[in-house]
């Protein structure tokens, strides 16, 4: 059947210019192809309605699910990363809205690759990017961006000694308060390898490529027209693309069994009146 042509963001990539866009946790959200299809390529399923404006993926193991449900107030949680609610391992993440994918691509991508040895500690690749941190008594953790506006954080919840993590971007509005940009979600079950794949992304200095006039707040960010075009930027995510699928297969090339299965048993006769 022929596919009739229909403009839209989905057919943006190779025919738009595209700018050169820092500091990225300023930038916008960004493409969520750049996470959605990486995880595509990794061999996650799509289980979405396509008749509702949402995005659902589920893991080969079924053990985690990614959703995408864009919401009118961008502050919201539009992404919801998380293991199925079962099992001691259960942990859940969210994403606003305008959180980079380079970020949250950042986590998903850590979420392909097998888990390290030891967890590492979040908080040295903040403070070596010039973030400020601090503890308090109570065991909190903080730690804050040099233009104050951007901060990631380890709190204990008011009623109780569970900790929470977050991330989040949030402006002066000139009157005394704050208006939030985004804000990241991780419970305290949520693996810190993942957490800490985050906050490399998230520090990283390197510009990320938007449209002119997809950036929530233009006066906060730079944007030049160097940024690779159309097909160079087509190309990139296609390696990037390739590199997660060569990933997977090694992955599930190294977990399949190396010796030969037993030899099978004689089935035993049906019971009577059964039938195959």
């Amino acid at each position: 059947m022929t596919r009739p042509y229909i403009t839209g963001k989905a057919e943006d990539p190779s025919n738009r210019i595209w700018f050169d866009t820092s500091p990225r946790h300023l930038a916008g959200p960004g493409d969520p192809r750049h996470v959605t299809q990486a995880l595509r390529a990794a061999g996650w399923k799509n289980y979405s309605d396509p008749d509702f404006p949402h995005v659902v993926l589920g893991s080969p193991d079924y053990w985690h699910t990614l959703v995408l449900e864009p919401d009118l107030d961008t502050y919201s949680s539009w992404w919801r990363i998380g293991t199925q609610e079962w099992g001691s391992g259960h942990w859940q993440a969210s994403f606003g809205g305008n959180t980079p994918v380079e970020a949250i691509a950042g986590f998903t991508d850590a979420l392909l690759k097998p888990a390290p040895a030891s967890e590492p500690d979040v908080w040295p690749v903040l403070r070596a990017a010039g973030w400020t941190y601090e503890r308090d008594e109570h065991g909190n953790e903080s730690a804050h961006h040099p233009d104050d506006n951007t901060s990631m954080e380890r709190r204990a919840r008011l009623t109780s000694d569970y900790f929470a993590w977050s991330a989040e971007v949030a402006l002066p509005t000139g009157l005394g308060g704050h208006q939030r940009l985004w804000r990241a979600y991780f419970d305290d079950r949520t693996p810190r390898h993942l957490i800490a794949a985050f906050a490399i992304a998230l520090a990283d200095p390197a510009p990320v490529p938007r449209g002119h006039y997809d950036v929530p707040h233009s006066h906060l960010v730079t944007q030049e027209q160097r940024s690779p075009q159309g097909e160079q930027l087509a190309a990139a995510h296609e390696a990037r693309l390739k590199a997660i699928r060569a990933a997977a297969r090694n992955a599930r090339r190294t977990a399949a069994p190396t010796t030969a299965p037993p030899a099978p048993v004689a089935a035993a006769a049906p019971a009577a009146g059964r039938t195959c």
